[in-house]
């Protein structure tokens, strides 16, 4: 238990020599890239990380920070969309202004060959012949000029939407899990920042970490060689046995974590029973090999608001009861307060202390 204590101490130590030593500025920006990294939860920013070599240009370092950490660049993202929508509406009112120009011959030659119909002798039949040759001409510019604003208009709609869509996946990526697809660990200290908007009334909710258990087959040396493969495959279940209701993130490698919109810790205990019960029921496989590595199983621990007076105790004590169903052999859910693993019913809060 110590031990496991002293791993995120002694990670932060790693990162802090390694920035030292690489000359990389003691930055937040910087931190949290060489943390990703060195966590080794996203392969690609590894391998592209590990490619700068050793000594890393700060530029270098914003130009991975932009691909895979956006939410520090997020002025630069906005500076260049703010530009774009800018050229784009100059653009559109550049071809107003070129459309009331147009329009406004188009009237005038209207209104010559209006004139020209009320002359009846010769020179005045030359004049409207001239006049319906020249409103004919005007005419044909003029459709094929409104086609050419049509299409220019489609074409920076389909500009706009791009900014949009762009903008919209870029507010995603800093708060979603790329592997899982799941909310990730700043998602989930957002909510909670929420619950405890007001210290004295607390949302009333409940929240819950859960890590998988090594198993006959699925060690843990197997589990750390294997934690986005593991993710993929327990997000998929998470994504089809957790009630959307709720909010389910990755916190770092195969731990997870649930914010339940229910105080009522019987009701937390049955949805997580329900989500152990369909992980265990799937089957492990090796990514490379496809050998069966067996059925997954989850160690939970639980905690509902009003037993914390702040997001960080919350957490504390939701993995201290975690601690305490890993330490009864795994596949277990604990309740902060609780003595052991809830029995779903009505009558089990008899076992509270």
């Amino acid at each position: 238990m110590a031990q496991k204590k002293s791993m995120p101490n002694d990670l932060a130590l790693r990162i802090a020599t390694a920035m030292h030593q690489m000359g990389i500025d003691a930055v937040p920006r910087n931190y949290e890239l060489v943390y990703e990294a060195y966590a080794g939860a996203n392969p690609e920013l590894v391998r592209d990380f590990i490619a700068l070599g050793k000594y890393k240009s700060q530029a270098a370092l914003d130009e991975l920070g932009r691909k895979y950490l956006p939410h520090h660049h997020e002025a630069s993202v906005l500076a260049r969309s703010t530009t774009m929508v800018r050229d784009e509406m100059s653009n559109f009112m550049t071809l107003l202004t070129r459309e009331k120009t147009s329009l406004s011959d188009y009237g005038r030659i209207i209104g010559e060959a209006s004139k020209a119909l009320g002359d009846t002798d010769e020179a005045g039949q030359s004049v409207l012949k001239n006049s319906i040759r020249a409103l004919q001409q005007a005419t044909e510019r003029q459709v094929s000029q409104n086609a050419e604003l049509e299409q220019s208009v489609i074409t920076q709609s389909t500009v706009i939407a791009g900014i949009q869509k762009e903008l919209a996946d870029f507010e995603a990526t800093k708060f979603t899990d790329a592997a899982t697809g799941l909310g990730n660990r700043r998602s989930f200290n957002k909510a909670l920042a929420r619950v405890y908007s007001e210290l004295e009334r607390p949302l009333a909710c409940g929240i819950a970490i859960a890590e998988l258990d090594p198993g006959p087959r699925l060690s843990g040396q197997q589990i750390a060689a294997l934690p986005e493969h593991l993710a993929r495959h327990i997000g998929g279940v998470i994504q089809q046995a957790f009630p959307s209701s709720g909010l389910a993130v990755r916190l770092d490698g195969v731990r997870f974590g649930f914010l339940l919109n229910t105080s009522d810790q019987g009701e937390i205990v049955r949805l997580l029973s329900l989500l152990r019960a369909s992980l265990r029921g799937t089957e492990f496989k090796h990514p490379k090999t496809g050998r069966s590595l067996g059925n997954g199983t989850l160690s939970v621990g639980v905690c509902t608001a009003d037993s914390a007076g702040n997001a960080f105790a919350l957490v504390n004590l939701a993995e201290k009861a975690m601690a305490r169903a890993q330490a009864k052999g795994g596949d277990h859910t604990a309740v902060h307060g609780v003595e052991d693993e809830a029995p779903v019913g009505r009558d089990w809060l008899i076992y509270k202390k």
